[in-house]
């Protein structure tokens, strides 16, 4: 890794997609710290962040990078354009219309972008609505009146926009998906001062330091065994027919497969979870007020059972993550079309026949990968989570659990992967442009039939 990092400092083009991607994450962070125009921010936190309900918000948080406790214009984040882009995908493999759509190429490609990119507004608009009267009922609104409630909407869904603009842009012109970059931007932003405030609490006494050692060796262990994990693969080997070219039987390499990995939903599973868990009892609470004592009442006795730590949430958001995984796979992988593709170019898995026989033992393969990979998801995003809070670390359990540090993880290496591939083409495009080599001096020269042709 530190090698590629190294090479990629001396090709101008990378550096510039490199420089451009951190240009980018750099003004979405300067616009998590514009607040709302119009509410009252420090009775926002009054109530919402320095209070027992701050777990339930802490998730929110960490996926919007602090923009919550900021209440900034970018508070929706990226959220509304994942939740679109899920929808659209599954949309695509239920209707007919936008099935031809995503094989008519890249100009499909962008009616479908134009398609998730009008849902993405419209959903922050309905989200940013419910927020803004939320907020009016809770009697944070500076100047509380409908209009209040309609401006609010408005800059809100237009900060979702604007970050789904930075995403699009830092995927096109950058290095990574600009989507996932924002998100572990957001999450990595936040784990220094989380850090120091652990510190904090073990010079003060609030934690002991055997504790603070074995929560650090956690995180560690976290880690690797992410890196571990996302790098299995299980290989199904594939092999195609002799073929006659030039008048000679050739063969295709024997080592080619096919790569399926563990986890192949990635972070969207858990991500989904936790916004289906949280973001309908975050609206419930800016819904209610003190007016609205019985209402209130209700909010406050099943936030009871889905606090972060709590059997409930975490049997609830492991049942989520298994859910999600399968979802997720079934929209991202088709055993049926790898299987055609399979058989229209004469390839097949040895002991399997092509067609229906291969598509079931591709599902059937796909089918265990998913229930292991989301088992191990459903492990990595709870296990640490509750072994924080069982060491008295619950501000750790926010921005270093499984999930954050799954995300950051998962990001970085396929930011990584990305640069590696960018490397390995410019080396490619180096040695092509070479040319035919140098034969005794400067003369060039090309053999032709065991001759040499001087130039």
């Amino acid at each position: 890794m530190i090698p590629g990092l190294q090479n990629a400092t001396q090709i101008p083009e990378l550096r510039k997609r490199a420089l451009y991607s951190l240009f980018m994450l750099i003004i979405y962070r300067i616009g998590i710290f514009v607040p709302l125009p119009g509410i009252n921010l420090e009775l926002f936190r009054q109530r919402f962040i320095d209070t027992e309900r701050k777990e339930i918000f802490g998730l929110i948080n960490m996926f919007s990078g602090g923009a919550i406790e900021n209440f900034s214009i970018l508070a929706l984040g990226i959220m509304p354009y994942i939740s679109v882009s899920i929808i659209m995908q599954l949309l695509t493999s239920t209707s007919k219309y936008l099935e031809e759509l995503s094989k008519e190429g890249q100009h499909g490609k962008r009616i479908i972008t134009k398609y998730t990119r009008i849902g993405t507004v419209i959903l922050a608009l309905v989200q940013g609505g419910f927020i803004s009267f939320g907020l009016q009922q809770q009697g944070l609104a500076l100047d509380p009146s409908y209009l209040f409630v309609i401006k609010s909407a408005i800059t809100l869904a237009a900060g979702t926009a604007f970050v789904m603009w930075l995403g699009e842009q830092i995927t096109e012109r950058g290095i990574g998906n600009g989507t996932s970059l924002i998100i572990a931007a957001g999450i990595i932003a936040r784990m220094p001062s989380t850090l120091l405030t652990m510190l904090d609490d073990a010079g003060s006494g609030g934690i002991e330091l055997s504790s603070l050692f074995f929560v650090l060796l956690f995180a560690v262990a976290t880690v690797l065994f992410i890196v571990f994990v996302e790098r299995c693969q299980r290989k199904i080997p594939v092999q195609y027919p002799k073929r006659v070219v030039g008048g000679r039987m050739m063969t295709q390499s024997a080592s080619q497969h096919m790569p399926l990995k563990l986890n192949t939903a990635g972070v969207i599973p858990p991500i989904f979870a936790s916004t289906f868990l949280v973001f309908p009892l975050t609206i419930a609470q800016f819904a209610v007020s003190d007016k609205t004592p019985n209402a209130k009442r209700i909010v406050d006795s099943i936030l009871e059972y889905v606090v972060p730590g709590s059997f409930t949430y975490e049997l609830a958001f492991a049942v989520l993550i298994l859910f999600f995984g399968y979802f997720y796979t079934a929209l991202m992988f088709d055993p049926a079309q790898i299987s055609d593709n399979l058989k229209k170019n004469g390839g097949f898995i040895p002991t399997v026949r092509p067609g229906a026989d291969t598509t079931a033992f591709l599902m059937k393969v796909l089918n265990r990968l998913t229930l292991w990979g989301s088992l191990y998801l459903a492990i990595i995003c709870i296990a640490p989570q509750v072994f924080y809070i069982e060491m008295d670390a619950s501000a750790f359990a926010s921005f270093f659990g499984g999930t954050a540090v799954l995300i950051v993880v998962g990001v970085t290496m396929d930011t990584m992967s990305q640069i590696q591939s960018h490397l390995f083409s410019k080396s490619y495009e180096a040695f092509l442009e070479k040319g035919p080599q140098k034969v005794r001096g400067s003369a060039s020269a090309s053999q032709v039939g065991g001759r040499i042709i001087r130039r």
